[in-house]
């Protein structure tokens, strides 16, 4: 199968959608009536009336902005969808878009999954660590989506599974599922020197190849290949879990998501009776997995090589009146050692404990920080570090795009190095990176990286010859 060429993206989650969203001729323009709260911005803004942000320059304007985030186009589209939500408020965006199909440029969205990438694979009842209104993407308010599917917030957050429903509504409610297509699997994306034309003019820009195979119902496996002079990744970075690195770690009671936990559940093969389940890390995904338990009156032993009182642990970082449920996994964590007396029936904590080695007959052998071993019997083990992006499809895994060639691509520490202001890879011509590959981790900020690409591929297709 051969598409016709196009910009193809690799993934379909909220990075992928808002992107296609802005491709699609939907264009923002800052309304006249209104006046932004961050006076420099304001300003800025009244010097070009009536031209759309995507032809602005972002570089201006974004200047001076401050927030939760290291990208200066992600604050500056956040800015303007949300003026003042970090205090407190709830002023209406300053944004009006227009649909102007002339300004379309062909695309297309390859995603493994239905519109919405990994969302689609979180647990749905559980619950957004963001506030539920940050999780929205342009000119469709979750908080209005909610209202008329008559859903509600809960403590101001929405569950995975409503997120996951509104990103395939926005898809069908804005007209671009003609750019999607679920079930593609990319297996590799390759370029090379411009294509020639008959009379010998070279094209400007590399010519990308990608190529992969469709995942259908009847198992059939239909290869696919398309040609594009500009590709974006919008892959996430939830492909691949982190690994210990230990013997045992292959045995098969030896999981990474939390859908295992929910399937041993339903299977009796964990229960209230059992041996503990272990729990290993110590960020929210851990947390998810040890609420889970704790519901169901699973014993935990909960294991995490950081101190208690580490601020780099997500918990000190989250406030208290906004996430009850976490801080409730932090103080378990604080109060209940193996060395105490439990508060907590059913769970045990090991902070500070190294996993070592996971036998056959379901043994944990553990260091703890005075260099002691520990042995625990368990039924389940559950091993929730982090996760990887999978850029096996591209040259060398994408390591020579990272910020630091020389080691691992991290989206925490060695992020995709990309020019901030259009997320073109530096290393790359026509190669962008969005969302968490880049380091913009909060679907409040991806869409930022979404801007920065549309505004430099307009300029492109501008320059292009008739």
């Amino acid at each position: 199968m051969v598409w016709p060429k196009g910009t193809p993206h690799m993934g379909n989650g909220p990075s992928g959608i808002c992107l296609s969203y802005l491709l699609s001729g939907y264009t923002p323009y800052v309304k006249p009536d209104i006046a932004h709260p961050h006076p420099l911005l304001q300003r800025k803004l009244t010097e070009a009336p009536g031209v759309s942000v995507l032809d602005q320059d972002l570089d201006y304007l974004s200047e001076g902005l401050e927030g939760r985030c290291q990208s200066p186009v992600a604050l500056l589209f956040d800015a303007l969808l949300r003026p003042d939500t970090d205090f407190g408020g709830n002023m209406e965006s300053v944004l009006t878009w227009k649909h102007q199909k002339e300004r379309a440029i062909p695309h297309m969205v390859l995603g493994r999954n239905l519109p919405g990438g990994a969302w689609h694979s979180i647990e749905g009842s559980m619950v957004t660590l963001s506030q539920g209104q940050w999780m929205g993407l342009p000119d469709l308010q979750v908080k209005e989506w909610m209202c008329r599917r008559r859903r509600g917030l809960r403590n101001s957050r929405a569950t995975a599974g409503d997120i996951a429903h509104y990103y395939r509504d926005y898809v069908t409610k804005k007209g671009l599922g003609h750019n999607f297509v679920s079930g593609a699997v990319v297996t590799a994306v390759e370029w090379g020197m411009p294509e020639s034309s008959g009379s010998g003019v070279r094209h400007p820009g590399p010519l990308f190849q990608v190529s992969g195979f469709l995942t259908t119902e009847d198992q059939s496996r239909p290869p696919f290949s398309l040609c594009a002079r500009n590709v974006v990744l919008a892959t996430g970075t939830s492909d691949s879990p982190a690994r210990l690195g230990i013997p045992g770690e292959a045995l098969p009671f030896v999981h990474y998501k939390l859908s295992a936990l929910e399937a041993a559940t339903r299977a009796g093969t964990v229960s209230p009776a059992s041996d503990p389940v272990l729990i290993v890390g110590a960020g929210l995904s851990a947390a998810d997995a040890v609420l889970y338990a704790r519901h169901y009156s699973i014993p935990v032993i909960h294991a995490f090589r950081r101190p208690v009182h580490d601020p780099g642990l997500v918990f000190n970082q989250l406030p208290k009146m906004l996430y009850p449920e976490y801080h409730k996994v932090h103080q378990m964590m604080r109060e209940q050692s193996i060395l105490s007396p439990s508060p907590y029936e059913g769970y045990r904590s090991l902070p500070e404990h190294q996993l070592l080695l996971l036998k056959e007959d379901r043994q944990a052998v553990f260091q703890d920080p005075k260099g002691l071993q520990k042995v625990f019997g368990v039924a389940l083990v559950l091993v929730l570090i982090g996760s990887h992006p999978d850029l096996s499809f591209l040259p060398g895994a994408g390591a020579n795009l990272a910020m630091d060639p020389d080691q691992p691509l991290s989206a925490k520490r060695n992020p995709i190095d990309v020019d901030p202001f259009t997320y073109q890879s530096t290393h790359q011509e026509g190669l962008y990176a969005v969302g968490p590959l880049v380091g913009d981790n909060f679907v409040r900020f991806v869409q930022g990286g979404a801007l920065a690409v549309a505004s430099s591929l307009l300029r492109k297709e501008a320059r292009q010859p008739p």
